[in-house]
């Protein structure tokens, strides 16, 4: 039997696990529900109705989000040249070549995400084990890897509030949607942003039920089961 403490024990008895919430409900009741002494993260997870096994059917993509992450990001960019200068004055944080990769190599990880173009991935592949494990090695798919045009752009983003979400083993998507501190509205707002992006990365070779269930949660307390009805109505108001 499963033993809890007595504040998350608490949270678990303020939410009915025979119901599922409208969006707008489960963030006001992970608002009350929440006891941590710091500002929480809002988290959503998606049991995906896909095969993670068929290369065909991986689900991978970014959501912007309107109202950001609550945090400040830093913004590593991998670049030379005249597209090292076109990142600095972007202002991304962190810019450089060789310098960066054997500063990562030694341990250093001071960045949230990281941006290359083209002509660096040579140089930053070596880098695949350390940045693939905590999810910053740049990368196409996600929009990471750009030409110098784009820097700019995709700078200002990852600002914003630029989330990348990607289908795990067990053919789950887990990401943040902003801070238990954030307004409701802001919370729903991000919260369709994330719905909209997944549900416009569905794979074409998909059949039948495409997402299967959703649930809010934050870092520390339980999770709150979402009417899915209404969470893939968000995509279409």
């Amino acid at each position: 039997m499963t033993t809890y403490g007595k504040k998350y024990a608490e949270s678990i008895n303020k939410i009915d696990k025979n119901s599922e919430y409208l969006p707008q409900e489960a963030i006001k009741l992970a608002k009350e529900i929440t006891y941590a002494n710091f500002d929480e993260t809002v988290e959503l997870h998606l049991r995906m109705g896909v095969d993670p096994r068929n290369a065909s059917q991986q689900v991978r993509g970014v959501a912007l989000l309107p109202h950001g992450l609550g945090k400040p990001i830093r913004v590593l960019v991998f670049a030379q040249g005249e597209a090292e200068k076109i990142a600095s004055a972007a202002g991304a944080d962190i810019v450089g070549s060789e310098d960066i990769v054997k500063k990562i190599e030694g341990g250093w990880l001071e960045f949230d995400i990281a941006i290359a173009t083209p002509d660096m991935m040579g140089k930053v592949g070596k880098l695949g084990k350390i940045l693939g494990r905590k999810g910053l090695m740049p990368n196409p798919k996600a929009g990471t890897v750009v030409v110098v045009d784009d820097l700019p752009r995709v700078i200002e983003d990852a600002r914003k509030g630029r989330v990348e979400f990607k289908l795990d083993r067990t053919a789950i998507i887990h990401l943040p949607i902003g801070k238990i501190s954030f307004e409701t509205n802001k919370l729903l707002s991000n919260l369709t942003a994330v719905i909209e992006a997944i549900i416009k990365a569905k794979p074409a070779s998909v059949k039948g039920q495409y997402i299967k269930s959703a649930f809010l949660t934050t870092t520390m307390s339980p999770g709150i089961k979402l009417d899915l009805r209404m969470v893939l109505a968000l995509s279409a108001a």
